[in-house]
Parts: structure tokens; sequence; C-alpha cells
């Protein structure tokens, strides 16, 4: 990384006007001062800070003047930073980099501009007793953590905390942008939607992104030249248009599929349900198994679909658990490594950094898809329902965009798992544990595999084995 890639945007263009300053006064050098005149007129925030302070650059200027005098700088002569600008610029990268590890969240929320949520409410232990609890009645999972059983009762006990968040962050940072990470995504973001409307959240998803890099490999185009439309619900969303240079891709991309063993074999489900629907789902083969009532519902359906595929995720019943505890024996070396080692500075594919700087950095208008509620953004999905649409971020917050109706082919699943999530939020705020049963009724797997009292024995075991970590009003009283 070069010195200059340490920087965002914004910092970058202040070094440049500060080196162009320097040069107009006639000075062999870039000063601390020319850093100064370089932030007032680079526009963004800070500089109207400063402005509304009376730090104009018409003022910098007249005391730059004043002070230093104007040089006979030659353009050609030697030019370079000062040893105080050098400090001043190093002290601003560690400043930037500086990481605070605690417990306390009073610390860290205070007066913060932004917040990040990824977390795990309780142990790996508890998560996989879900699984357990699940496969010992045929509802064969592969993670369970956004959808079905497993991933609605992971809802219910880790909602309590997210909440628990949600009211330090009114009480200590108000005004800030809260950014979700965690799962089961679509429910927790409407929860607190709902919570607390005044708060700007939004739950953040890496599927859209990493399905573009791989129609750019599949397709062999880069991938900033793809265009897309994604819209839906999370994990459950579509690239409704997929384009490059105006000429639609999907033929192209099918047409590979049918082709080419390697293409069709790295994601068997999801490219199943594209030569079947005309449409790519976002998520992952095997999340996407048990959403649906197609592919988990047989052992010979599991094999044909779910244990053969070579992607990351086929769909191997519990494979979560098998990633997770991997997780958790490297858990202390990958921290060791991380404290240890120079941070690698240069932002990812991943949403919040780039999100963070579109609101309050540099203003660089940024585009994702984001988990909001429906207010007019899908014409046919529940009015208030939490779901994934392209989001607009810059200095005016973020924008959510109307995308129209889904196309009917994708609209029944999506849906139906919609309503499911509604009804799970819904029994959480009442604490009607009987809806909760009346929801897992209509989950496609589920459905697919156990009649009614089956679900109903399901349901109670995993209400007696989650008790302790319920919201309170679901509880049972002593």
């Amino acid at each position: 990384m070069n010195f200059y890639d340490s920087f965002t945007k914004g910092a970058q263009r202040v070094l440049v006007i500060a080196q162009e300053e320097a040069r107009r006064m006639g000075h062999n050098y870039v000063g601390t001062e020319h850093i100064l005149l370089g932030t007032v007129k680079e526009e963004s925030s800070v500089s109207s800070l400063l402005e509304k302070l009376g730090v104009t650059y018409e003022r910098v200027c007249d005391e730059i003047e004043e002070l230093v005098g104007m040089g006979d700088f030659k353009f050609s002569e030697a030019f370079g930073y000062t040893p105080r600008t050098k400090r001043v610029l190093e002290m601003s990268r560690e400043e930037a980099a500086k990481l605070i590890c605690t417990t306390d969240r009073t610390e860290v929320l205070s007066g913060a501009d932004g917040v990040l949520s990824m977390l795990m409410a309780q142990p790996l232990e508890v998560f996989r007793r879900d699984l357990e609890i699940c496969e010992k009645y045929g509802v064969k999972i592969n993670v369970g953590d956004t959808r079905n059983p497993a991933g609605i009762f992971r809802f219910l006990r880790t909602v309590p905390v997210m909440l628990d968040v949600l009211k330090d962050v009114q009480r200590y940072c108000p005004n800030a942008v809260f950014l979700n990470y965690t799962n089961p995504m679509a429910m927790l973001c409407r929860a607190m939607q709902e919570a607390a409307p005044e708060v700007l959240t939004t739950g953040l998803c890496h599927s859209v992104q990493h399905g573009i890099e791989k129609f750019s490999k599949i397709l062999n185009i880069p991938v900033n030249e793809i265009e897309y439309t994604c819209a839906g619900i999370n994990h459950l969303a579509y690239y409704l248009k997929l384009t490059h240079n105006g000429e639609n891709l999907y033929p192209a991309l099918r047409q590979r599929t049918l082709d080419d063993p390697a293409v069709y074999d790295e994601d068997i489900v999801r490219n199943e349900v594209f030569l079947a629907l005309g449409y790519y789902v976002t998520e992952s083969s095997g999340h996407f198994s048990e959403y649906s009532p197609w592919f988990r519902k047989r052992d010979d359906l599991l094999e044909k679909y779910c244990y053969r595929g070579t992607s990351w995720n086929t769909g191997r019943t519990n494979f979560t658990i098998e990633v997770r505890e991997k997780r958790k024996a490297d858990y202390y070396t990958d921290l060791e490594k991380f404290l240890n080692e120079p941070a690698d500075l240069q932002r990812g594919n991943e949403y919040a950094a780039s999100i963070f700087n579109a609101l309050f950095g540099d203003g660089q208008l940024y585009s994702f898809n984001g988990n909001v509620r429906n207010y007019g953004l899908i014409d046919n999905l529940p009015a208030g329902a939490c779901v994934e649409v392209p989001v607009l971020a810059s200095r005016n917050g973020l924008q959510p965009i109307h995308v129209g109706p889904i196309p009917d082919e994708l609209l029944p699943l999506m849906h139906l798992s919609s309503q499911i999530e509604e009804m799970a939020v819904r029994a959480c705020f009442e604490g009607d544990r009987e809806l909760i049963y009346k929801a897992i009724c209509y989950d496609p797997l589920t459905s697919a595999v156990l009649d009614l009292r089956e679900i109903r024995q399901l349901v109670d075991e995993l209400f007696a084995f989650s008790e302790p970590w319920l919201p309170a009003g679901m509880r049972r009283k002593n």
C-alpha cells in the first residue's frame, strides 16, 4: 500500500490541493498551513464547519501571506513535505486506525456517528441444539440462521439482546446510523425498525455483491461493468436486471449453466431455480435449499441437489456447525494474528465503510442493497415488511429506491416467507407463542416434511429448550 492509499478519497484531494496551493504561493514545501488551505477548499462537512467558525479560504490565504510571505519557488525544484506535516499525516493515520476493545457499550456508543452490529447472542452449543431438535423430527437444516424453525427461534433468542443494544443507541448516540450484520437479518431489522423508528437502521448482507463477482467470473466481464437491479427479501432476493452495456446477460448465463458442468455443479440448487424460474437468486445453494420446499424433504433429493456440489456451501445438513467449530478452534490463533500483524486498510466489498464515508466522510455517493421497511418500495410485498432493495447513501441520509412489483414467478415463495417473518415479529412484541407455531406451520421446508401435529411437537420442544433466552413477554409464568 502506498502512502496515499491509506487516506480517504476526500483526504487525498486535500493533499493534492495543498500541493497546488504551495506551488501557487511559490513555496518549495508543503506545510501544515497548506494542508489547512486544502481542507477549507475541499468541499466537505469539515470545510462547512470551519466556514461556520469563520475559517474561510480567503482568510487563511491572507494569514499565510502575512505570516510566511510568497516565495519564488520554481516548479522544477525539489518539493516535499515538512517534518511537521509528515508528523501530522502520520498522526492522522494512527488516529483513524485506532482500535478500542471493550465490553462497555457506553464507552463506544457515546457520541458515535455510526454503529455496526455483528453478534451471537448465545454460544454455539445453543444453535447446534436448534438443528439437532429439527433433525430429530426430519427437518434437516443447512445453516438455520435466517428462516425455518431454527431461524425463527434464533430470532426470538437474539431480539432481546438487539433491542437492548438499540436502547443504548437511543440513549448515547440517537443520531447514529445503525448498520446490522446479525442474522436473522430481516426479522431483527424489522423488530428494531418497529421499536425505534427514529433510529436510522438498515441491515447489510454480502450475498448481492458476491453474486455479481460470480457472474463476472463465469461471463468474463469486469465486476464494475455489470449493471444490475436486485430486490426481494433478505436471502430471497433476485437479480431482476442483469446487463452489460445494455445487453441482457441472462441468455449467456443460462447457456453457460447448461453447457458447462463446472458452472452447474458449483451451485446446483441456485442453478436449478434459475433454469426453472428465469432469475438468479442471491443466496448460496445451501441457504436457499432450506428456505424452499423442493430440495431437502427427502434423502434422495438431498443427495441429488445438496451434497455433491462444489461451492462453499452446497447444502450439507448441519453445515453451519462444521464451519463454526472450525472457526472456534482457530479463534485465538486468528486473534493473535490480527493483533500483531499490520492491518490492511484497503476497502473490501462489504458495504459499511462506503456507507459511512457517504454519510459523514467525503460524501461520495454510494449505492448498496439494504434491508428497510416496505413503504412504497416493492408493490406486491406486504406494506411495512422488511425488504431488501437498492439504497442510495449520501450526506442526506439513506434513500431506498422504488423497485415496483416482483415478477409473478418469483412472488409466491417470497411473499409467503415475508408474511411468516411478519408473524414472528408480531408474536415477539405481543408475547404470542401460539402465533409462532402458526408461522412455522407455513414454513416451506417444515410443511413439506411434517404434518400439523408433528409441527406442534417440534415447536413445543424448541420453546422448552429456548425458554431462558426468550423475550420476557413470551416466557412461561412460574
